[in-house]
């Protein structure tokens, strides 16, 4: 199992100061998250990017809705198409993008401001996704893993934003990122979740929910020690992306605490899958192997 470092954790950093600070704090590897930023986003810098602190790039995200991303499409599917090109030309495994909202959004921007408003007409990302999908998956070596979405709160109710966005929705899709603290959203169990998916799950979101999103994953409400012992014994040999909130880690405090709290989390994700092979170890038949 690896464990990777997602630059959207400290989204507010230059990519080449996400990549020092995960070499520093012991990653595997690099989620990137796109952006507005050309640092996201030209292979020969991120290329260079690789070679110099020696972590590949395993995983890219697909930029958040209503992002505006100069130079590239600006709508979903070519963004998404956009993603898994860049993904290709730095040899990462896997592209994570979102499941389309029940209602499609369209963004008024005033300066730096997007503001969120409802849109009429058809969705072609959803179109996209419902009926070409499967086809363009099959046009690249790259694993195009749809993420679920956390609950929106309104009136102190829960609300559910995506389309197919409950664990028996979402494995109409073959290849699936769990994000953990969007289950949290949800009052569920990552690790529940995680069994209800027919092993479609091909990467891991990592982060806690204490009422808050993407807290560090040992500080919160959700056990993800057992989701992380639950892959180990499972033999899982995807990556696990640490992605937290910038203010989880103490962004804008001295690098050398923000590496402290990375050191910390990922010493509790191998402590769990240490665990979990113990387990494995312990229990399975002399001559069995673990589950793909």
């Amino acid at each position: 199992m690896r464990f990777l470092f997602s630059t959207g954790s400290l989204y507010t950093y230059g990519i080449d100061r996400c990549f020092e600070l995960a070499r520093q704090a012991g990653f595997d590897g690099i989620e990137l998250m796109t952006d507005r930023r050309w640092d996201t986003r030209q292979p020969e810098y991120l290329l260079h990017l690789m070679a110099r602190h020696g972590l590949p790039i395993v995983a890219v995200h697909v930029p958040l809705e209503g992002a505006a991303v100069s130079g590239w499409p600006t709508d979903r599917v070519g963004q998404s198409r956009a993603a898994v090109e860049l993904a290709e030309a730095l040899g990462a495994e896997v592209v994570v993008h979102h499941l389309p909202l029940r209602v499609r959004i369209g963004w008024l921007r005033a300066g730096p401001l997007a503001i969120p408003v409802p849109w009429p007409g058809r969705d072609p990302y959803r179109e996209w996704i419902a009926r070409e999908y499967t086809a363009f998956q099959q046009t690249t070596r790259v694993t195009l893993c749809i993420e679920n979405l956390p609950a929106l709160r309104i009136f102190g109710r829960r609300v559910n934003p995506g389309r197919w966005n409950t664990p028996a929705e979402i494995i109409r899709f073959p290849h699936l990122t769990l994000d953990t603290t969007h289950c949290g959203t949800w009052g569920l169990d990552p690790a529940v979740v995680y069994g209800q998916l027919n092993g479609q799950m091909r990467h891991v979101h990592l982060s806690n929910f204490d009422g808050k999103e993407h807290r560090r994953p040992e500080a919160g409400q959700l056990r993800l020690d057992r989701l992380i012992a639950r892959l180990a014994a499972d033999g899982y040999a995807g990556a696990v992306s640490l992605e937290t909130s910038p203010d989880a880690l103490s962004a804008g405090r001295p690098d050398a605490e923000i590496v402290a709290l990375l050191t910390g989390s990922l010493a509790y994700c191998r402590a769990a899958e240490r665990s979990g092979r113990d387990s494995f170890a312990r229990t399975s038949p002399p001559g069995r192997l673990p589950a793909a």
